[in-house]
């Protein structure tokens, strides 16, 4: 039986705040990408730590896709997929390519899981931006993408070390790597992970995570992750 670990809005909120200080240090974005629908909201919250004095709301832009199949009516937990599907994209003649090219640009997800969808978004958001610049003459200029996740499970990754602060980390210097025994089927490309553009805030083990944005009964979803609280950075 698959263990379910319940996660709340309070939770996710104050992962978000946790991270945004490590985001806005190392990476800047001008804009952010969220992958539906589970990186709605994360994303949503993240912006009201992102925003800085003086300066505008960060953009957020939105992808969809699909990769997972409900096993039931009434479990969520799902079954992954053979293969992603967009269900929703970015329009390569509008402005929403032009205002990429060249930007910092942060993909949110809620979970790193078999790491296939955030493999699919990352290759084709690379492959569309690189087009339209060389269509708009702008070759030059340099895009680059950096992912963050509420969570990320079962993988050997650099995550913080214990005892480290989220604020004010500089590098690599302030990471471990973690041996996790559930292998990834998808694969960030390598200079994102060495130049530190990939942030999880939490790690967990091999369990399905149920978000409240899911719930239909939020009452019982708070009670269940009250009794059952969700696992901590390692």
């Amino acid at each position: 039986m698959v263990e379910k670990v319940y996660v709340t809005y309070n939770q996710v909120h104050k992962l978000c705040q946790a991270s945004a200080p490590h985001i806005l240090s190392s990476f800047q974005p001008n804009l952010m990408i969220a992958i539906g629908g589970g990186g709605y909201v994360p994303a949503r919250i993240l912006r009201s730590f992102l925003k800085r004095p003086g300066s505008p709301n960060i953009p957020i832009q939105a992808i969809g896709l699909s990769l997972y199949e409900t096993l039931s009516s009434s479990d969520p937990v799902e079954q992954v997929g053979t293969k992603v599907t967009r269900t929703q994209w970015l329009d390569l003649s509008s402005l929403e390519m032009s205002n990429l090219v060249g930007k910092n640009v942060l993909i949110v997800d809620e979970v790193d899981d078999t790491r296939t969808t955030l493999e699919y978004a990352v290759r084709e958001l690379e492959k569309d931006v690189e087009a339209a610049s060389e269509k708009m003459g702008r070759g030059g200029e340099k895009t680059r993408f950096c992912v963050f996740v509420l969570h990320v499970s079962a993988q050997s990754l650099f995550f913080m070390r214990e005892g480290t602060e989220m604020e004010g980390r500089e590098g690599l210097a302030d990471w471990e790597l973690q041996n996790k025994d559930k292998p990834k089927k998808g694969q960030l490309p390598q200079d994102m992970i060495e130049e530190n553009r990939y942030l999880a805030a939490n790690t967990v083990g091999d369990v399905w995570i149920c978000y409240p944005w899911e719930a239909t009964d939020i009452d019982d979803h708070d009670r269940l992750a009250a009794l059952q609280p969700v696992v901590e950075n390692k």
